[in-house]
């Protein structure tokens, strides 16, 4: 099968302490999503776990027939734990066929959306051990609130200011929290209103046709916030290609830690960004690592959420792009998050911040 061709399996050692498959949503050219594989090689050489990673590139398809290749599978070759994203709340498709198989799932990046009638872990899919989410709804507040604050800098004579959003998807719920943080910050802020609100499906070329029906509409934005970086540069490239004479470029801000949006945060480009949550898969290998090591999680939550993201400023945006030059990870030792290895340790923890100094 074609799907199949594109599994690889990486870091080959004689002996491995699990096997899992990354079920990644994604695109492989994607920076964020390759980010997360990457990261996720790096735990699992630090770990000796061997990990097969999957591409889906962004279908929803090729999620379900990944799956059911898995189950498919001699019982002797299938991976003892897949971890996936909740995208398009594609896990009450996902979840029968593999805890039919009897293979351990855990959902990370974006997990149980609020209103998904799939029950909780360990409950009606008994080999869903949980799930692992970055702190979505930080990461569109803190985004959202450093848009408004540079825009009483910029116009501090204004009683009102204006702020378009373009989010992801309505379903994802990373998504949904990321514009729930973004909607907190504009409520807390009584001389803000949002003056519109559209999803482009985290897709560049469709925020760029979105960005266009919403420069039309209000010809003379303050803000445009937007649940990741692709749809942010989508609108910068709209603004610039019909609307750059009107005088005041509107502020931008994104989320993602792509080179890409690094250095438009540096250049000046971007006014907010939020990342680091590409980290996610690689804190979830962690976790599991420890389950098939006999410390279970579960005393912790089946549920949690990490604290990962951290607003970049231009200074850590460069400290972090000379760090991790061209997603290389292997820097991070990633066998000190693990609880098995250092009793000591009371929960998962994990923050760029230590690192960047």
């Amino acid at each position: 099968m074609k799907l199949l061709a594109i599994m690889a399996c990486l870091w080959v050692t004689p002996a491995f302490a699990i096997s899992v498959v990354f079920l990644n949503y994604g695109k492989q050219e994607e920076a964020h999503w390759h980010s997360a594989s990457r990261a996720m090689q790096a735990a699992a050489h630090d770990l000796k776990v061997r990990l097969e990673v999957v591409y889906a590139e962004r279908k929803q398809q090729r999620m379900l027939e990944a799956a059911r290749a898995l189950a498919a599978r001699p019982v002797a070759r299938r991976p003892d734990y897949v971890i996936f994203s909740n995208d398009f709340a594609l896990g009450a498709e996902l979840l029968p066929i593999l805890d039919g198989a009897g293979i351990k799932t855990f959902m990370a990046f974006s997990g149980r959306g609020d209103d998904q009638d799939i029950g909780l872990p360990r409950q009606r899919y008994r080999h869903w051990l949980g799930s692992l989410d970055p702190d979505a709804e930080q990461a569109g507040y803190m985004t959202a609130m450093a848009l408004i604050e540079q825009a009483r800098r910029n116009a501090p004579q204004r009683k009102l200011h204006q702020l378009l959003a373009i989010g992801g998807d309505p379903l994802t719920p990373s998504s949904v929290r990321r514009s729930a943080g973004m909607r907190r910050a504009v409520k807390e802020s009584a001389d803000v209103t949002m003056v519109a609100e559209v999803y482009a499906a985290w897709d560049q070329q469709r925020a760029r046709l979105q960005a266009e029906w919403l420069f039309q509409r209000f010809p003379e934005p303050e803000m445009v916030w937007a649940g990741n970086d692709l749809m942010a540069f989508g609108a910068m490239q709209t603004w610039a290609a019909c609307c750059s004479q009107r005088g005041t470029t509107p502020l931008f801000s994104g989320i993602n830690s792509s080179d890409q949006a690094l250095q438009a945060l540096s250049d000046g480009k971007l006014a907010a960004l939020a990342g680091g949550h590409f980290m996610t898969g690689a804190m979830a290998l962690v976790m599991l690592y420890d389950h098939a090591k006999g410390k279970d999680f579960a005393d912790l939550g089946l549920e949690q959420t990490l604290p990962v993201f951290i607003l970049f400023d231009p200074v850590t945006a460069r400290r972090f792009m000379q760090r991790f030059k061209g997603a290389d990870f292997s820097s991070i030792d990633f066998r000190r998050y693990s609880r098995v290895l250092n009793p000591a340790l009371k929960q998962y923890a994990f923050s760029f911040r230590p690192l960047l100094q």
